[in-house]
């Protein structure tokens, strides 16, 4: 019988963020019938800005457990409307949501382009994953190889990453709708201003925030959750 597990990356100096969403993602595993799991050691190096976005190198040592892994980064709410993503995805392909779209589509385009003129054209002219929600199975564990060495740790770190090797080892995506992975982008206006509490997770990635008068993420995560889980 096939493992699966929930899988975030987060330590103590986010506790306020992951204290409102990895219960959330505890009792969505249950959900699944999967484990969770949070990465929480440093990662082995850090990305230019400082920070620890390679965490994600530990996911393929789980796959020595674990046969198809759910990733969701720690700053996502789950809404009570989510289904079980293990049953949606084929087991054989990548699924992910792609965000060179709307007011992002120029500058994603522009590091896809940027990152083969580096390291060599593999053919993706479109398609830039956002790893806050993607489920893979232990076939797909060498996207996070390197290349020839190298790790991109640029603008984007993971996810230029990943969409590179996905590309240039030719593994088949099941392109998620939006709902799966709500950031601020996908409630502009090229979208019709979609309402974020009808999406399965809500993404406050980078500045995080949702609505107007409100002066952090933090207090909109809080916000949020209290709308959706009356707590």
């Amino acid at each position: 019988m096939s493992k699966f597990a929930i899988v975030t990356r987060s330590d103590n100096k986010i506790k306020w963020m992951t204290d409102i969403t990895h219960p959330i993602f505890k009792k969505y595993a249950k959900q699944c019938n999967a484990d969770f799991v949070n990465i929480s050691q440093a990662a082995p190096f850090k990305t230019d800005d400082g920070h620890d976005h390679y965490r994600i190198l530990y996911i393929p040592q789980l796959f020595e457990k674990y046969d198809r892994i759910l990733h969701f980064d720690s700053d996502i709410i789950l809404n009570k409307n989510i289904s079980n993503l293990f049953d949606i995805v084929p087991e054989n392909k990548i699924g992910i949501i792609y965000e060179d779209k709307g007011s992002r589509k120029p500058q994603r385009r522009q590091l896809i382009e940027h990152i083969q003129k580096l390291w060599g054209d593999v053919h993706w002219r479109k398609n830039y994953t956002n790893a806050g929600c993607f489920i893979f199975s232990k076939q797909h564990k060498d996207i996070f190889n390197s290349h020839n060495g190298q790790y991109w740790r640029g603008w984007g770190s993971g996810d230029v990453h990943m969409s590179y090797m996905i590309h240039k080892l030719g593994y088949a995506v099941h392109e998620l709708e939006y709902k799966w992975n709500h950031m601020a982008m996908f409630s502009e206006q090229w979208n019709n201003y979609a309402n974020r509490f009808d999406s399965y997770a809500i993404h406050y990635a980078g500045y995080g925030i949702f609505d107007k008068n409100i002066g952090s993420r933090e207090e909109q995560m809080k916000l949020d959750f209290k709308k959706i889980y009356g707590k």
